[in-house]
Order: structure tokens, then sequence, then C-alpha cells
């Protein structure tokens, strides 16, 4: 007789429930209970992102910055607002010495002929000009010209001055010289004890182009001062480096090229030395003596 395979033994039943008891636990278990892993971050990183959102509001509303202009009497602009909106230094230059002369320009049109700003970029100024209320009442006059060949004509004459007599409000008269300039010129020429060459300006930390042409239009070196040359035939190392152009390394070379060669003769020996700049040859000449 066969047995129906549908039929389970007692042990095999108990099995079965016991099979599914366990399920149903692990089934409530997966929906009742929490097993994401908490990621341990550090304090300081937490406080960062939680900054975030400030940097991001910060950074949309920097891109999404417009300037506000508000309206302005052009014949009191100043540098930094010229710059800021477009002009030139040459422009800016001409209306601040056509106001040296007491006069004002009245309207857009004047200042256009004062400035000789372009026709786009007076377009996009003009709507903030803001002139008193009694001349845009007074009564029309003929317009006066002020082209840039009569206007060039009132410019004061400059006095050039050598440029190691110098005082720090001679320097600041310059436009693009401050005091904090005129103070680093001066200091410049005491580690020399004088200027020989208006080229060394250009090795003035600070000093742009502009600024260096307009100190070569108020001085100049009338007269070679006297100074205290260096004897580059028998001064020390520490001697030679007091120069500004000499280093220790540089120096050292000096000594050793001098001590080979029986001396140094003159600024042609210099070229041979390792190490020595140049281009700075000519006006280090000026320093020394053989």
């Amino acid at each position: 007789m066969k047995k129906s395979f549908l039929k389970f033994s007692r042990i095999q039943r108990n099995g079965i429930i016991m099979l599914l008891f366990i399920i149903i636990c692990i089934q409530l278990l997966y929906f009742f209970c929490d097993f994401s892993v908490v990621e341990n971050q550090d304090p300081a990183k937490q406080k960062w992102m939680a900054l975030q959102p400030v940097v991001d509001s910060l950074k949309k509303e920097k891109e999404e910055y417009v300037p506000k202009i508000y309206p302005f009497n052009p014949n009191f602009i100043t540098d930094f607002k010229g710059y800021k909106l477009g002009m030139s230094v040459e422009e800016i230059d001409r209306l601040l010495a056509f106001r040296k002369t007491n006069r004002y320009v009245n309207s857009a049109q004047e200042f256009q002929q004062v400035t000789l700003v372009s026709d786009s970029l007076l377009k996009t100024m003009s709507p903030y000009f803001k002139f008193p209320d009694w001349v845009n009442n007074k009564k029309s006059k003929p317009f006066v010209d002020y082209s840039k060949s009569k206007f060039e004509k009132s410019k004061p004459k400059i006095v050039v001055m050598d440029i190691n007599d110098a005082t720090q409000e001679d320097l600041i008269k310059v436009y693009g010289i401050g005091p904090a300039l005129s103070e680093r010129i001066l200091k410049e020429k005491a580690k020399f004890g004088a200027f020989m060459t208006m080229e060394q300006m250009q090795d003035i930390w600070g000093l742009s182009p502009e600024v260096i042409e307009n100190l070569n239009k108020h001085f100049e070196i009338k007269t070679l001062p006297e100074i205290e040359k260096i004897d580059i035939n028998n001064a020390s190392i520490k001697e030679l480096t007091q120069f500004p152009y000499f280093r220790y390394a540089l120096a050292k070379e000096i000594v050793i090229y001098r001590s080979m060669k029986g001396g140094i003769k003159s600024a042609e020996d210099l070229v041979n030395i390792k190490g020595f700049p140049i281009e700075k040859i000519s006006i280090i000449d000026k320093y020394l003596k053989y």
C-alpha cells in the first residue's frame, strides 16, 4: 500500500509551522526596524554643510547683483567713479584740468566737448547726469566750444624738478601717486643714497607704466649726485650685499671673479661674472668705482 504524498508526519508539520513563523518574524523586522547605517561625520564638516545653503544664497545674490548708478553732477566726478563708468585716465584728466580753471560743464554736449568721450560712452553716462536747477532753467546761451586744442592751451606749464630733490608733497602732486607710493619712492632713494637715472622708477613695486610716464614728465636727473660709491675691488661680501642689486650669491661671485682675474677694471668685466644682472649694468655702473 502506497503512502500519500500529501500527508505529513507530526514532526514535519511542526517544522513547517516553525518555518512559517520565522518567515513572518523576518518580514515584520524588515518593515518595522531601521537598518540604515548612521555615518559618523566630523563636527567641523557638519558645521560647514549647515552653512552651504547660506553660501549658495550669497553666490546667487552676487550673480544677480547689478550695481545701481545714482544721478550725479559730472562736474564733481571722482577718479574712481570715472574709472567705474568706463572713462580713460586722459578723459578724466581733461575734466579735472578744466575744473581747475573754475569753469563748469552744463550739459552732456559740453561734457563730451571737454572730455572727448566717445558717443557710445556718453550715451550710457548722460542719463545719470544731474545738473543744478538753475542750469536747467536758465535762458539758452551760445555754446562755447571747448575743443581739445583750445582746452590744452590753458593747461598750466609743468615745472620739471630733480627727482633727488623731490619731497613727499612734490611726488603726491603727480597724478596716480598717493602717500603710500610717494613714501615707497623716497625709501628706494634712501637705499641707494640717490637716484642716478629715471630708469630706476621701473624697479619700484606698484608703479604702473602710466604713473612712470607721469613721473618722467615732472622729474628728471638734472645733475648726477655726489654719493659714496662702492669699491668693487676691495669691498667685502657683507659690504657688497648692502647694495640693493647685489644678493649674497652674486656678491660671492664678484669676489671670486676679482680674485681670479686680478681685479675688475670696468663695466665690461661685469658681463663675465656669473649671475650678474646684465640688463641693469648701465645703472649699477653709476654706483661703482674701479
